[in-house]
């Protein structure tokens, strides 16, 4: 192994495996203290190594008084540059020396990915120029994998999914965490080491390839629904995600492949990913990405004045049976909403299917204005499983309304536009994919309630309808719309 400064600008020519290693902990090192430095004692921000995994969240303050954020987010930013042009000058090298495609450098920009990707390059040797024969497996793993193409993908396909299972586990049951190493991490590798245990014995197709790390996924999915870890809707739910970085992580382990020789020393990822992804999974759960929180809006036009509407939106009745598909799947669906008190601290109950949605009254403007906040949320579904009830840690707070309202507006023609507004959070990773689910829910249980309240004020001019006794039995312990 041999330094030289020139590696750290120069993008082309090779550099080994010993080197890039030095490197880049070096690099790391050094970026890690200017920014401790420029965090802590410019600005006042507590800064630690999990900024880095979780770009963009700052971890406390050191000092509250200084919190000018966007010029510290744009100082860390210049500081960056140096150092994300030597990152990639290295990894382009690096790719080249291992024989690996180019155009996978981009795996060097996303966070948690970029651990992985950066440790695979640490331990894929230098490609061989030599045109002399493989030499034999240096690992007893390749000893029992068949030669032949159904049996080995089945080998790779139950060893690698017995893996990802157990990282599975770990994160939901052991450390109660639904992150990126979960959703983003674990099927990408999964994908990646089926592909690379498949063609460990003899070179594969990229189809094969893509068929071993779908089916991994597959298996893993059929693992938890067996075993009761997980229920049939999210499963699906997460089905998109996970497919498609398997097969990314598929196609990864094709090139690898396709443009290294000899193959024997691809078990050698094998390990490293089922030490590393436990460790993701444990620095995610020492420092949890902070929850954002999101806004769904939805409206309807009634014929009738605010002041009718207003009856309704307060405490309505029972709605019939849903038609939804959404709600035949177990996602929980509201009832009917009672009022105890009225004006600002009256308490009202929205019940669920699955419990009572407890909010108390913030701003009581009748009949503009109904806000209130959430002090209780129900589970936001019942699971569907083989099981009579199954209980996966994200029933609970992993989806919570924090606020809500009801607005009212006066339309020039004499109707009333409602709009219906949560406010609401949710700690699943990646924020913009988890998002899209349940921001569709939400506005599904918000046309519900709004066009039930619609329906009301139109045909009986806004008057209030007891519900029945055997209707209005004791409250629910607690509720707020599932969100």
């Amino acid at each position: 192994m041999k330094l030289q400064l020139s590696d750290l600008w120069q993008w082309n020519g090779k550099i080994g495996r010993s080197s890039y290693a030095v490197w880049g902990y070096l690099l790391m090192a050094v970026k890690f203290m200017l920014d401790w430095l420029v965090a802590s004692q410019g600005y006042g921000v507590a800064w630690s190594p999990f900024n880095y995994v979780f770009p963009g969240r700052v971890y406390g303050t050191v000092d509250p008084a200084l919190q000018p954020m966007a010029g510290f987010f744009t100082v860390i930013t210049v500081i960056s540059l140096p150092f994300a042009w030597t990152g990639l000058v290295l990894t382009l090298r690096r790719l080249r020396d291992c024989g690996l495609p180019l155009w996978m450098v981009i795996c060097f920009f996303p966070p948690v990915l970029n651990l992985f990707f950066f440790i695979m390059l640490c331990l894929l040797p230098t490609r061989s120029t030599d045109a002399r024969p493989s030499p034999p497996a240096r690992y007893p793993l390749l000893a029992w994998i068949p030669d032949s193409g159904l049996a080995s993908a089945a080998v790779a396909v139950l060893l690698v999914a017995v893996l990802g299972y157990g990282a599975s586990v770990l994160s939901v049951e052991v450390f109660e965490m639904y992150g990126l190493s979960l959703f983003v991490a674990v099927p990408f590798l999964c994908g990646m080491a089926a592909a690379l245990l498949h063609s460990a014995r003899q070179p594969r197709s990229l189809g094969e390839c893509l068929s071993v790390a779908t089916l991994t996924i597959l298996v893993i999915g059929a693992g938890l629904f067996v075993f009761a870890f997980e229920g049939m809707v999210c499963l699906l739910m997460a089905a998109p995600l996970a497919l498609g970085l398997a097969l990314l992580g598929g196609a990864v382990g094709w090139h690898i492949q396709r443009h290294r020789a000899p193959r024997h020393d691809f078990p050698a990822i094998l390990p490293s990913i089922a030490l590393v992804v436990p460790l993701a999974i444990w620095m995610e759960h020492a420092a949890p990405p902070q929850a954002s929180l999101f806004e769904v809006r939805s409206s309807v036009d009634i014929a009738a004045p605010p002041e009718a509407v207003w009856k309704q939106v307060i405490a309505f009745t029972i709605i019939p049976p849903p038609t939804d598909w959404v709600f035949k799947t177990g996602v929980a669906y509201p009832i009917r909403a009672e009022i105890v008190g009225q004006g600002p601290g009256a308490v009202r109950y929205c019940i669920f299917s699955t419990g009572p949605f407890i909010e108390p009254i913030e701003i009581w403007d009748e009949p503009r204005l109904l806000r209130f906040g959430v002090t209780h949320n129900p589970p936001p579904m019942h699971e569907l499983s083989l099981y009579a009830d199954i209980h996966p840690p994200h029933l609970d707070g992993y989806l919570a309304s924090k606020r809500g309202q009801f607005q009212l507006t006066a339309l020039p023609n004499g109707d009333t536009r409602l709009e219906g507004t949560t406010w609401y959070q949710h700690h699943m990773w990646p924020e913009w994919y988890w998002t899209m689910w349940s921001d569709f829910i939400i506005h599904r249980i918000h046309l519900r309630v709004l066009e039930h309240i619609k329906t009301e004020c139109e045909q009986t001019g806004g008057r209030l309808i007891p519900a029945s006794p055997a209707q209005s039995s004791s409250l629910p312990s607690a509720f707020v719309p599932p969100s």
